[in-house]
């Protein structure tokens, strides 16, 4: 996720009548997506109705990317009721996992085994049986 201004997403809705926000809603959808989110098209804004729907849908997106740090629902509350200072929160929150380094994997894997526990079996390595050997004798009538 971008890191921006938690009071740059508060304030800038003010000064351009509400404008920033829906920027903001339509740009950090597309991230959210981007990692795995599921949300619909931006264009579901504009529908009364299921503009609560699709908000519904943003916080799922925003519990999802947060790893269940930020709840949907309490996301969801944050940005139908209290709008753009909402916003901020939950900016701040892709902030700091945006902040947060990545969970380093072991570039090997760990082969060591105490011997006889994981180990693999040793390789047969007596000869193969000859054709002289009974088994492999006609039958004598």
């Amino acid at each position: 996720m971008k890191n921006r201004n938690p009071i740059a997403v508060a304030l800038l809705p003010l000064i351009t009548f509400g404008i920033y926000s829906l920027y903001w809603q339509v740009k950090t959808k597309g991230e959210m997506n981007s990692l795995g989110a599921d949300i619909p098209t931006a264009w579901l804004i504009v529908i009364p109705l299921v503009n609560i729907w699709w908000l519904w849908k943003y916080s799922e997106g925003v519990e999802k990317v947060t790893a269940n740090k930020m709840s949907g629902i309490l996301a969801f509350v944050l940005l139908f009721l209290i709008g753009s200072i909402g916003g901020a929160i939950i900016q701040n929150e892709f902030n700091n996992i945006g902040d947060q380094p990545a969970q380093s994997q072991p570039t090997e894997p760990v082969t060591a085994a105490a011997p006889g526990f994981g180990s693999p079996a040793p390789a047969d390595t007596s000869p193969p049986p000859s054709n002289d050997t009974p088994q492999n004798k006609p039958p004598q009538a």
